[in-house]
């Protein structure tokens, strides 16, 4: 990265007369995307720019990023990169750029209120999250069959905007959930076919929700394995240690949803509020959680943390900001703002001490070595919305106990990594692609940077942030 680099030698020279192209030869061409691009020249220089690559290493004042039709072709010294004649150069003196955020457990639906169904915002939500600066996004857990699958293609093809998607499955979960849009497995052989027949229709990942039981999740990864593909889960019936025993990839959420400490806890069953009155009682520096953490980490099991969404059920936690607020349905702001005031007026809330044993849970996970996730999980009552939830996740990491520089790695080359897609997205490096987010100051100092998004590129189109979230103001709920 801190090597001088030639253009000239990088580029043949036929690309000097591209730099006059027509931007519709260009990605971002069609009718749905140039309303919010700001830049899609075949050559582009962010110039005079702070890089934070997402590895975790200290950001780099005054580079200069050059990118050649979507990849990242030369990154260094202002003073030393050479910019071919025909490039159109951003200079991006007093921002960062850093890779595109990489998230692993987005919805594209949104609770209505009554909890027995969500809406799909199929049109805020691709919007919001690329405004935020996410470029690559697991849906972790579908509600609505083949609407993901939909998205992604439009998106893949040009006719909506959003970020990259690794669509998730319909979840995989027993009988017990009051929520009509979930199909309750009827026992092993039901788990297999819903894995296959999900597979065959486009879906990359899978997810076990609460209720599956050890025969369906067995049968489930077995499945998904065979064809190369991964399994997470909100588990319940199944405990955290039973399910890396059968060689789950992922666990969602952490210790505060983990069953693995409830006295005389039943096989196959969740035992509702028994997990919350064993959390409560846990000390996460105690050997019984150290030594689930060490198991986790030597069975390569990643950790999804989604602590914006807990945060909403903890007293004394701020309101979402105000741009996520001014995005929802004017029914939904209310029935956020309400039950946000009613929460922080509750007296004896067992979140006031499950949020910060969550949040150890998280820094000891990372800090013994696991592969830490992030992702923020809009659902709740409301109040997690895309894009700005993003940004929430990795202050929240930082307040955690992460360094800033370690929160974006999280939020970025973590994510690229574990859907093996770190050699081409993750990090800032030549040969990846130019999946980036442009901020106003220096989010490695200072996490709340993060939130001063001014332009994403996915692909090597710039798009406009601000844009791209007014475009959707007072519609979350909706649509």
């Amino acid at each position: 990265m801190h090597s001088v680099m030639s253009i000239r030698s990088l580029l043949p020279a036929a690309l000097m007369s591209l730099a006059a192209c027509a931007s519709a030869q260009a990605q971002g061409g069609s009718p749905e995307a140039k309303q919010f691009v700001t830049t899609d020249a075949p050559v582009i220089a962010l110039t005079h720019v702070r890089v934070i690559d997402g590895t975790g290493a200290p950001s780099v004042p005054n580079q200069t990023v050059l990118i050649e039709r979507g990849i990242i072709r030369a990154v260094g010294d202002s003073a030393r990169v050479v910019i071919p004649a025909g490039t159109q150069v951003l200079d991006l003196t007093g921002r960062s750029v850093l890779p595109g955020l990489v998230m692993m457990h987005e919805h594209m639906f949104y609770p209505s209120g009554r909890g027995s169904i969500y809406n799909e915002q199929g049109f805020s939500f691709p919007r919001l999250y690329l405004a935020g600066g996410v470029t690559t996004a697991r849906t972790g857990g579908n509600m609505a069959g083949y609407a993901d699958l939909e998205l992604k293609r439009a998106i893949d093809e040009g006719r909506a905007v959003g970020p990259a998607l690794d669509v998730t499955a319909p979840y995989l979960n027993g009988p017990g959930l009051p929520v009509y849009q979930v199909h309750a497995l009827t026992g092993a052989a039901d788990a297999r076919e819903m894995v296959a027949h999900w597979a065959d229709r486009g879906a990359t990942s899978f997810k076990a929700y609460m209720q599956i039981r050890r025969a369906e999740l067995r049968s489930a990864l077995k499945e998904a394995h065979r064809r190369g593909l991964k399994v997470t889960g909100h588990l319940c019936s199944v405990t955290f240690r039973e399910a890396a025993a059968m060689g789950i990839d992922n666990l969602e959420h952490g210790l505060v949803v983990a069953s693995d400490f409830v006295k005389d806890k039943a096989p196959d069953a969740c035992p509702a509020g028994g997990v919350t009155a064993s959390i409560a009682a846990l000390d996460v520096s105690g050997a019984p959680v150290q030594a689930l953490i060490r198991e986790l980490v030597a069975r390569k099991v990643a950790l999804t943390s989604t602590l914006t969404v807990f945060e909403t059920f903890t007293p004394g936690r701020p309101l979402a900001p105000i741009g996520a607020i001014d995005a929802m349905l004017p029914e939904a702001r209310d029935q956020y703002t309400r039950r946000h005031a009613a929460i922080a007026a509750q007296a004896g809330s067992p979140w006031a001490a499950l949020f910060p044993k969550e949040m150890q849970f998280e820094l000891d996970f990372f800090r013994a070595g696991g592969l830490l996730l992030a992702g923020t999980d809009p659902t709740g009552y409301g109040g997690v919305v895309a894009g700005y939830s993003n940004h929430r996740e990795l202050e929240l990491l930082v307040e955690a106990g992460l360094t800033p520089l370690e929160a974006i790695k999280v939020g970025t080359l973590n994510g690229a990594q574990y859907l093996g897609r770190a050699a081409r997205i993750g990090s800032i490096a030549v040969g990846k692609r130019a999946d980036l987010m442009i901020v106003r100051g220096d989010p490695s100092v200072r996490i709340a940077d993060i939130t001063q998004v001014e332009t994403v590129f996915k692909d090597g189109v710039g798009y406009d942030s601000a844009q791209l979230f007014a475009s959707v103001k007072g519609t979350v709920g909706l649509h």
